[in-house]
């Protein structure tokens, strides 16, 4: 778990301008670079025990990833730094774009518009990972930052693996993960499509869909057995919950959350282009009207 101490005055070569909050093991910070005085956003995960390893090794991991990647849609991973004591790393940074956003979780879109909007830089910026071999394998409203324009930045790589990983242990987050993530089968673009799928029904409709693995009571970190595949239920279509929901949308949704990735849609590239034509045709009035779930 992250430690709870005073707000350091300098991690590294960093002097740390302010707290910006904290995971399970890390603490985010905002953070100078008094050569340039160019700002970051500086991700801080400390070796406790022998235990908390693994949360090391997951920002590494982030690292590898997100090093790799470059589009407009995803948070810009800059730097890893791993500080030592008598040659042992005890702590490790990681240097990211800063970014002045809200999760989507914490905004909802003005309209349905703006949501189409907001899902298409997704699944292009998915569609890049996917194109450099990688699967975020964690889409949620609480991993994309939407700005004031409403432009779009992915977050948190932290469950990101290779396309065609097996994971040892069950990761993803309920209420949105994936029948494959719960039954530890392979991960691949179509477990990103799923997720991504689950994330615009949430925001639309305002619930998160039946899954493999869903939440338990109101707490999302604690989980019930995982459901057969077989026996995960479709969620009731958007637009028969919300009749201001385009009917195109809603079917582009229910093709996503399919329990079979091989009745998803093939690529995340065809999410895109789909999506960029129901932009395209919605011009009715009601789909511009204030609220997104209204």
């Amino acid at each position: 778990m992250a430690t709870n101490r005073s707000q350091p005055k300098k991690i590294g070569q960093y002097t740390v301008l302010a707290r910006l909050g904290e995971g399970a093991a890390s603490i985010l910070y905002a953070v100078q670079n008094p050569k340039d005085k160019q700002v970051s956003a500086l991700k801080y995960v400390e070796k406790t025990d022998e235990k908390s390893q693994r949360f090391l090794d997951q920002v590494e991991q982030e690292y590898a990833i997100g090093s790799k990647l470059d589009h407009t849609s995803l948070r810009k991973i800059k730097k890893l730094v791993k500080h030592r004591k008598l040659l042992k790393v005890t702590a490790v940074s990681m240097l990211m774009e800063l970014v002045d956003a809200t999760t989507l979780d914490q905004k909802l879109p003005r309209n349905h518009i703006q949501a189409v909007d907001i899902f298409l830089q997704i699944a292009e910026g998915l569609s890049h990972m996917h194109g450099r071999g990688f699967v975020h394998a964690d889409m949620k409203p609480n991993n994309v930052l939407v700005d004031e324009s409403g432009r779009v930045k992915i977050i948190d790589l932290g469950q990101a693996c290779a396309i065609g990983t097996i994971k040892k242990r069950i990761q993803g987050t309920p209420g949105y993960m994936a029948p494959e993530q719960a039954h530890r089968g392979e991960i691949t673009a179509k477990t990103d499509i799923y997720n991504l799928g689950a994330m615009m029904y949430w925001v639309l409709v305002g619930e998160v869909i039946p899954t493999a693995m869903p939440p338990k009571q109101s707490n999302a970190s604690l989980v019930s057995g995982a459901v057969d595949a077989d026996k995960v239920e479709l969620p009731v279509a958007p637009h028969e919950r919300n009749t201001r929901i385009h009917t195109l949308l809603s079917k582009q949704i229910m093709d996503c959350v399919q329990p079979n990735p091989n009745s998803r849609p093939e690529t995340m590239n065809v999410v895109v282009n789909r999506l960029e034509l129901i932009r395209d045709v919605m011009n009715e009035p009601v789909d511009s009207s204030p609220g997104t779930r209204s």
